[in-house]
């Protein structure tokens, strides 16, 4: 399984650090000349704790919200969970998300007066953790504080090519993105240097939680983007992978939600 894994994340790591996010707009595609060796999509009938869903079910079932609270990806979706994150799906998924924000975007009607902002989160939205979760069962095993924030301090994450694209659209057309992450305020430096190294500059702010907050993550996030609108700031558009990314008031004048199936924060 491990060398499975490693091979599928070579192939990631291939895809998705080519210049400009070149190789992702190849895979999007349809006559690709040799297609991955792993299956973008395959099914796998029984889910561990869900006896019966199949793993497709499972996922969509996360995607839409009505399976939460969840702890773990069954054990016996890790190799569904893998080649869907690793293959062609994840990446025409993440496209499709991000061509409505892009088309949503250029439609708005801006003051001109530099009052407009978009809210990203960071991890599974901006930059990817992939690498971390591929030597982690692709969510099958519990989270593990220690072992992500080690990750997360090596600076690492790979960038979520189709969501620059939309990040430097919202800048060529005069929207100030935002950053809004669950990673703590001593986490700023390493942060800010993963997202320049990964290509992003030009953002407005990047808000990082207190240290020792208690709260969920649907009060905090809500809590920094009412602050923003307190500020004088309208939120044209708030983009996560999570639904606590984008639930709670306000939560900007449209909400989008990128995939992820390897792990529920509420």
């Amino acid at each position: 399984m491990a060398t499975a894994a490693t091979a599928r994340l070579i192939l990631f790591v291939a895809l998705v650090t080519g210049s400009s996010g070149s190789a992702w707009a190849a895979q999007k595609k349809e006559d690709v000349a040799a297609a991955p060796a792993i299956h973008a999509l395959r099914p796998m009938v029984g889910s561990g704790g869900d006896l019966g869903v199949s793993c497709d079910s499972w996922r969509l079932a996360v995607e839409a919200n009505n399976k939460r609270n969840w702890k773990t990806v069954p054990a016996s979706c890790e190799d569904y969970v893998g080649h869907y994150m690793l293959g062609k799906q994840y990446r025409r998924d993440s496209a499709a998300v991000v061509d409505e924000a892009v088309a949503y975007a250029e439609g708005l009607e801006l003051a001109g007066n530099g009052t407009e902002v978009w809210v990203f989160d960071i991890d599974e939205t901006s930059l990817s953790s992939l690498p971390y979760y591929a030597k982690h069962g692709f969510g099958t095993k519990l989270y593990n504080a220690t072992s992500f924030n080690e990750y997360v301090l090596e600076g690492s994450a790979l960038v979520l090519p189709e969501t620059q694209r939309l990040f430097r659209k919202l800048i060529s057309l005069g929207i100030k993105p935002v950053f809004l992450t669950g990673r703590t305020e001593d986490k700023r430096a390493i942060t800010v240097a993963n997202l320049c190294h990964q290509g992003y500059s030009g953002w407005m702010e990047l808000l990082l939680k207190p240290v020792g907050f208690k709260g969920t993550a649907i009060a905090y996030k809500s809590g920094e983007r009412l602050k923003l609108q307190d500020a004088g700031y309208i939120i044209v558009g708030n983009m996560g992978d999570q639904w606590s990314d984008i639930l709670g008031v306000p939560e900007g004048g449209r909400t989008f939600k990128l995939p992820d199936p390897l792990y529920y924060i509420g």
